[in-house]
């Protein structure tokens, strides 16, 4: 009965494709804008830690002292990150920042390309799930006695070494040799939640070098840099030696006990750096220590803006308008065939399967527009990476969206012909059949 309910609706929509067509285009419209809002909200608050959200903390201090910022800095400063290295309640611990070298080989025809690099420690890539295609990290060795050892990405080795495991290989930053310990494999989570301060949908770096160089190597920041107070930076040692915050710091925590004494400790530090005449503001220790959990930590750097809530309401809004266009077309449709149901109800047929039968054309009618809304969405968020350079990230359209487009769009249509669906069964054969 189904497939010949499908077989009617299709022939009602041949039969007025003007009318068809203008609710077809209403609702993928409506699903149009919807979808696209939804899916730009859904990429941004999307956690990519998962299980590991809540192990996962980054270390905040209000180091500054009194009138200066009025909330926790995402960033540290260097010398607390020296200090907080020397804790081994963590399983893991590592601090970072982003930097730019220049990229050469040992191919003379090889022209030297500029990269982003992460600067970081060993335990980063267990931290953050970070996969191997060969090789391996850094030595634990090297975080603290520095080395030139550098891991990429597939994408540069690819570029580099032509994809072979280029594992012992030498390549060249800023014409110095690093020797190559690992390649990763492609690796993008979105959003870039470990460093959202350098944009949280940026592409992940393709080249991670140790943070113990840094104070050897100089490296540029390339992030934000923030003090509370004047300090000349006339050289690099000014810049590790400030008050100035620049630093991500970010611990594994595995349980709620670990994360109970890695307080307890924080809480001590701050105490123990004020006898020395920093962290002058008169907050207490306890309240000058903040962990931040992955969902936390996305909350706070504002991933996910407030104006994106408030869009994916409007484009809400704009769909139930959208509906209400569709139901006064299908109350006009539906009611323009009510002779052929009064002969429908007068030989045999009940109103439960005219009821049926409109709702089996309503639903297929927003399956189409669902398609097309598809359409209208992919449109919508190409043109958005295209004109304003928008982040890929936010926007390709998930898979998700491929299934749940169609439903919204055939629950929205239903709920939209529960009306006129029912008027029309209601239609009296006595009617029509004297008017005949």
């Amino acid at each position: 009965m189904f497939f010949y309910y499908c077989d009617l609706a299709w022939r009602s929509i041949r039969q007025t494709p003007m009318l068809s067509m203008l609710m077809v285009l209403a609702i993928s419209i409506g699903i149009g804008t919807t979808i696209t809002t939804l899916n730009v909200y859904k990429m941004m608050s999307f956690n990519p830690a998962g299980e590991r959200s809540a192990e996962l903390n980054a270390v905040q201090l209000w180091s500054q002292g009194p009138d200066s910022w009025d909330e926790f800095h995402s960033l540290v400063t260097y010398q607390d990150v020296m200090n907080l290295r020397h804790n081994t309640i963590p399983k893991r611990q590592a601090a970072m920042f982003r930097t730019g070298l220049a990229v050469q080989t040992d191919d003379v025809n090889f022209v030297p390309i500029l990269q982003g690099v992460r600067v970081t420690d060993s335990d980063f890539f267990k931290m953050f799930d970070v996969p191997f295609l060969y090789g391996n990290t850094w030595d634990k060795s090297v975080d603290t006695e520095p080395a030139y050892h550098v891991v990429i990405n597939e994408t540069l080795n690819q570029k580099l070494f032509g994809g072979e495991n280029s594992v012992g290989k030498t390549m060249y930053l800023n014409r110095k040799p690093y020797q190559v310990v690992g390649v990763i494999k492609t690796w993008n989570p979105a959003p870039k939640y470990y460093d959202p301060t350098n944009g949280a949908f940026n592409e992940s770096e393709q080249i991670f070098v140790p943070f113990s160089l840094t104070p050897i190597e100089e490296f540029d920041v390339w992030g934000n840099s923030s003090g509370w107070k004047f300090e000349p930076m006339n050289s690099y040692s000014d810049r590790i030696n400030s008050e100035k915050v620049w630093l991500l710091y970010w611990v594994d925590l595995p349980d709620a006990d670990t994360i109970a004494s890695y307080r307890t400790w924080l809480n001590n530090y701050v105490d123990e750096q004020k006898t020395l005449g920093r962290f002058t503001d008169n907050k207490s220790a306890a309240d000058s220590v903040k962990l931040s959990d992955v969902a936390t930590w996305l909350e706070y750097n504002n991933v996910v803006p407030e104006d994106n809530k408030i869009l994916v309401g409007l484009s809400v809004l704009f769909l139930s308008v959208c509906l209400v266009n569709i139901l006064g077309l299908m109350l006009t449709k539906f009611l323009k065939r009510a002779p052929e149901v009064g002969v429908r109800r007068a030989i045999g047929a009940s109103r439960a399967q005219i009821f049926a039968q409109y709702m089996v054309e309503v639903g297929m009618i927003g399956l189409l527009g669902g398609v097309l809304g598809l359409v209208w969405a992919w449109a919508a968020l190409y043109g958005l990476s295209a004109k304003f350079e928008v982040a890929e990230g936010l926007t390709h359209l998930s898979a998700s969206m491929w299934i749940i487009t169609p439903s919204i769009a055939v629950g929205t249509a239903l709920l939209a012909g529960l009306y006129p669906a029912w008027i029309v069964c209601r239609t009296k054969p006595s009617v029509y059949l004297k008017s005949q």
